[in-house]
């Protein structure tokens, strides 16, 4: 008696699922750009349609209202989805997304908007090279990206460490896409380098993507100027540091003991010939 109660109640619920009407295409669609982002798109979808991101996504029945959860991985049933309301290809919509990429430059792509192009988010574009730490200019209009929080006016950068940021992020791309391990190592160790000297606490993939324009471009710069000049010697000759950033250099290479004893023995030489020359002068 239990066995037949119970089968007409579950057979019209199934007959439901089955019968389930997928969402209306959408009345207006956008085609994509190249290198535009599916939450970009998206938003761009949602304003066609005079409705926000979590609206549209609510209607094709995404379960989550943020866009940018779908960037580095969506599956093949919210790709059907989004593409049947949109009216492309399901392929569209996943090339849209990050390819599969190495741990290395895992770690150097944002996983939320760090910077923009002031002139292209006008226009409502959200582009992939944007997440990326080594992203400099934009691609599309050639604006210097500024970054998303904080201050965006720069009059106070100069034009001297903008173009030595600008230098060493085109050489984090090339250590991040080369083969070996070495170029990386040596442009992160610059960036751990300029991290200590603006009492900065991290990880230095972190600091590169920094929403404090100062810090990134700073790091940035680091990398450059590691290039021409042996780095530990390079910064402590040209920055005047007290104990304090002393110590928080020293920390900054604590697994690095080779590195740190050459810093350590720099720091200590440069102190005593500061010494001598300070006595002298006063004799």
């Amino acid at each position: 008696m239990d066995a037949g109660l119970v089968a007409p109640c579950e057979r019209p619920s199934a007959v439901r699922e089955v019968r389930r009407v997928k969402p209306r295409p959408l009345p207006k669609t956008v085609a994509p750009l190249p290198d535009e982002l599916l939450s970009g798109w998206l938003s761009r979808l949602a304003a066609a349609n005079y409705c926000d991101d979590a609206e549209l996504l609510a209607h094709i029945e995404i379960d989550t209202t943020h866009g940018s959860a779908l960037d580095f991985s969506i599956d093949a049933a919210a790709a059907e989805k989004i593409a049947s309301a949109a009216r492309v290809a399901s392929d569209v919509v996943r090339s849209l997304t990050f390819p599969a990429m190495t741990l290395r430059e895992a770690s150097l792509t944002a996983q939320m908007p760090f910077q923009h192009c002031l002139q292209c988010s006008r226009e409502g574009l959200s582009l992939r090279h944007w997440r990326r730490a080594w992203a400099f200019d934009c691609q599309v209009c050639g604006t210097r990206l500024v970054q998303t929080l904080g201050k965006t006016g720069d009059e106070q950068i100069s034009e001297k460490l903008i173009y030595r940021a600008r230098r060493g992020a085109g050489m984090l791309e090339c250590a991040a896409r080369s083969r070996g391990p070495k170029q990386l190592r040596r442009a992160m160790r610059a960036v751990t380098f300029a991290m200590s000297l603006k009492t900065f606490r991290g990880d230095p993939s972190f600091a590169v993507q920094n929403p404090r324009s100062e810090v990134r471009l700073f790091c940035l710069a680091a990398i450059a100027a590691a290039r021409s000049h042996p780095l530990a010697k390079a910064a402590i000759v040209s920055h005047s540091i007290d104990d304090y950033a002393r110590v928080a250099l020293l920390r900054a290479f604590e697994k690095e003991p080779r590195l740190l004893a050459a810093v350590d023995h720099i720091a200590q030489r440069r102190a005593r010939s500061t010494g001598m020359m300070t006595a002298e002068s006063r004799s």
